[in-house]
């Protein structure tokens, strides 16, 4: 029987910002192994020139992501729901090896089992060099803290 993650669709606003809170958590811990875990056997991926399918080839995915964006922190914002989809916003700010800042920003488009799993992932993303004085998420590596301002609230 398939694990279900909660909560599950069909989403209300309260939900669905739950679910997008949940992911935000997930990704800030640049875990691939806890990260996978919130996507179908057969996921489907649109991630810039890169379509990974399944779980182990997202968990690969990830595992390259992080190794080249250091100290990765995102934030994540509900854009819109309905259904068994959730579309968000977000932004993320990391390092390369050369210590360039960089803010990402974009769109995803997400679409869910009734057990809620993620099987499609569909994200586009460009990538901003900022100053180091320009970054705007300076928390501990790990989850946003409650009381960190939103994309919205930081003018993003």
């Amino acid at each position: 029987m398939p694990e279900a993650r909660p909560p599950l669709p069909p989403f209300t606003e309260e939900t669905a910002r739950q679910k997008v809170r949940a992911a935000e958590d997930a990704w800030n811990t640049r875990d691939p192994d806890r990260v996978v875990l919130a996507y179908s056997e057969d996921t489907r991926w649109r991630n810039r020139a890169e379509f990974p399918v399944g779980r182990e080839e997202v968990r690969r995915f990830l595992q390259r992501k992080w190794a080249r964006e250091l100290d990765y922190r995102l934030i994540k914002e509900l854009w819109t729901f309905g259904g068994a989809r959730i579309a968000v916003r977000f932004a993320y700010e990391w390092h390369d090896d050369s210590a360039q800042w960089f803010r990402s920003y974009g769109n995803e488009n997400w679409e869910f089992d009734a057990n809620g799993l993620m099987v499609r992932r569909y994200a586009s993303i460009n990538d901003l060099p900022i100053a180091p004085a320009d970054r705007k998420y300076h928390w501990p590596l790990g989850r946003r803290p409650d009381d960190h301002p939103g994309l919205s609230e930081l003018g993003l």
